[in-house]
Parts: C-alpha cells; sequence; structure tokens
C-alpha cells in the first residue's frame, strides 16, 4: 500500500487541481430546426446532422393500442 513520504500543503494540492475544474456545455443552433443541440451531434429534436436526415423521426405512438 502506497505511503506518502511528506504531508502535502494545501497549496500544492490546490494547485494540482486548478485544471479539473468542469467546463461549461457549448450548444450550437440546429440549421434545420434551431433547436439547441451538441456540437458534431445529430439533432436530438429532428434527426438531423450536416443538412441531412440521418434519424427518421416517428409520431407519437400509443402504447395502449400496441399492447392489444
Amino acid at each position: 500500500m502506497a505511503v506518502q513520504q511528506n504531508r502535502v500543503t494545501r497549496s500544492r494540492r490546490n494547485m494540482r487541481r486548478a485544471h479539473d475544474a468542469l467546463v461549461a456545455a457549448n450548444p450550437n443552433e440546429c440549421t434545420n430546426c434551431g433547436e439547441l443541440k451538441r456540437p458534431h451531434h445529430v439533432c436530438p429534436s429532428c434527426g438531423h446532422y450536416a443538412d441531412r436526415e440521418v434519424v427518421a423521426q416517428t409520431g407519437t405512438v400509443d402504447l395502449e393500442d400496441d399492447a392489444a
């Protein structure tokens, strides 16, 4: 088991953690529908990527009718 040789000061510990902060998301506007989406990802609302439809969107499905 590893045991540290000397105590790590608060200053050195905090300097090591200086780059661990979370960065905010960088959403882009979809060119097709205008909704915000993650860059380089398929738009979750319309299914388009780079001005073409990649994922076909279906209408709402009523689960009670399909279960019968």
